[in-house]
C-alpha cells in the first residue's frame, strides 16, 4: 500500500511576464520616474478618458420596501395602471369590500365567522395559522375573471408575522363567483382557496 503525494509549487504573488529577448533597457531604476505615490506619478499613470455620460436609473412604480403609509397611493396607481377597469361601479365597490374583510379575517383572524365557507373549523377567536400585526392594506383593485360572472379582486398588503418580520407589498387574490338567490338578487360570493 502506497501514498502519493500531490504538490502544486509554492508561489508568493502572481509571476511576471517573461522577459523580452528582443530589447533591453540599460538604464538606473532609481532614477527614471518619480516615486509611484507622488502626485505627478499618479497623474501620469491614469490615461485621461473622456467622460461618458450613463442614462439615468429607470425610476420603479412601486416605492421602496418600508416607505409605509407615504408609498400606498403609489403602489394603488400601479395596480389601477396594470389593470384598467372592466366592471361597474357598482360591482367594484362591492367586491371591493369583501375583498378587504376577506383578507383581513385571512390575515388577522377578525371576523372569520362571518366567512365559514371560506374558513372551516376556525370560528371566531382562533387564530390563524399566520397571524399578522400591523395589518394594512396598501391597494386593492377589483376586476373581472376572464368568464362572465366571474370577478377577482386584487390585494397588495403590509403586516408583521409572529416571528416579528414586517413585509410589505404582499399580494392576496381573492376569486369571486356571481350568485343569484330564489328572491332574484344578485351578489358576488368568495370562492374557497383550493
Amino acid at each position: 500500500m502506497g501514498i502519493a503525494l500531490l504538490g502544486l509549487p509554492r508561489s508568493n504573488g502572481p509571476t511576471a511576464p517573461p522577459a523580452s529577448t528582443t530589447a533591453h533597457a540599460a538604464t538606473d531604476p532609481s532614477a527614471a520616474s518619480p516615486r509611484p505615490d507622488s502626485k505627478a506619478a499618479l497623474e501620469s499613470a491614469s490615461p485621461t478618458t473622456p467622460s461618458v455620460s450613463t442614462p439615468p436609473a429607470l425610476k420603479s412604480a412601486l416605492p421602496p420596501h418600508g416607505e409605509g403609509t407615504a408609498g400606498d397611493p403609489a403602489v394603488q396607481r400601479s395596480l389601477r395602471e396594470a389593470w384598467p377597469a372592466d366592471l361597474p361601479a357598482a360591482d367594484e365597490r362591492e367586491l371591493l369590500t369583501a375583498g378587504r374583510a376577506l383578507l383581513r379575517a385571512d390575515a388577522t383572524g377578525i371576523g372569520r365567522a362571518w366567512w365559514p365557507v371560506i374558513f372551516p373549523d376556525s370560528g371566531e377567536g382562533v387564530a390563524p395559522a399566520f397571524a399578522t400585526s400591523r395589518f394594512r392594506i396598501q391597494a386593492a383593485i377589483a376586476r373581472r375573471d376572464g368568464r362572465p360572472g366571474k370577478a377577482v379582486v386584487h390585494l397588495v398588503w403590509a403586516g408583521t408575522d409572529r416571528g416579528g418580520t414586517f413585509t410589505d407589498l404582499r399580494i392576496t387574490d381573492w376569486h369571486f363567483t356571481r350568485t343569484t338567490s330564489k328572491k332574484g338578487a344578485s351578489t358576488w360570493t368568495p370562492q374557497p382557496r383550493t
